[in-house]
């Protein structure tokens, strides 16, 4: 099995971090978070220290399946080589998928071009040359995918699911969860 990987660096909003990563293992998808920082422990925005499974540098980007993005800080966007593996997955046609602030990533990248996404309000200025669709939860485009926040992070989490492992189990998944779409 492919792993998808969650990256964390200083800032970052937990409950689009470990929203995603427990809605994708309630899936049975392998995930793995990655701190972007000189250690594993990771502090989130709001305080709370997050322990990575793995370090950037300890990853093997040949068995990845999808990278995942979350916001809450633009500092996500100062990380050189998770930016190059960003740009390597889109040209391969992989599955990238960031919330929040970080789509941000995926504009500087150039990459959202022609392409429809949202993001947290605020942060538009920096999705250059998107087609914008703020007023969606979440904005699927090839291979981007794009969510707007904290509030919507299940919503972006089984888009992730319906993508990796199809609509039957994201239904499962939601229904677990108690949600009803």
């Amino acid at each position: 099995m492919k792993n998808i990987y969650v990256f964390l660096t200083t800032g970052f909003e937990e409950i689009e971090a470990l929203g995603t990563v427990d809605i994708l293992r309630r899936a049975g998808l392998s995930v793995k978070t990655v701190s972007l920082e000189n250690e594993k422990t990771v502090v989130a925005s709001h305080g709370v220290p997050v322990v990575a499974d793995l370090m950037f540098d300890e990853i093997n980007f040949s068995d990845a399946e999808m990278l995942v993005l979350p916001g809450g800080t633009t500092r996500i966007n100062d990380h050189v080589g998770l930016k190059n593996e960003v740009m390597a997955f889109y040209n391969e046609g992989k599955n990238i998928a960031a919330i929040c602030a970080a789509p941000m990533v995926f504009g500087g990248l150039g990459i959202l071009k022609g392409k429809k996404a949202t993001c947290y309000p605020g942060f538009e200025k920096y999705l250059d040359g998107a087609i914008l669709e703020t007023d969606k939860a979440v904005v699927v485009d090839g291979n981007i995918i794009t969510g707007r926040g904290p509030g919507l992070t299940f919503d972006f989490a089984l888009t992730i699911v319906e993508i990796v492992a199809g609509k039957a189990k994201r239904s499962e998944v939601a229904a677990g969860l108690l949600l009803h779409e």
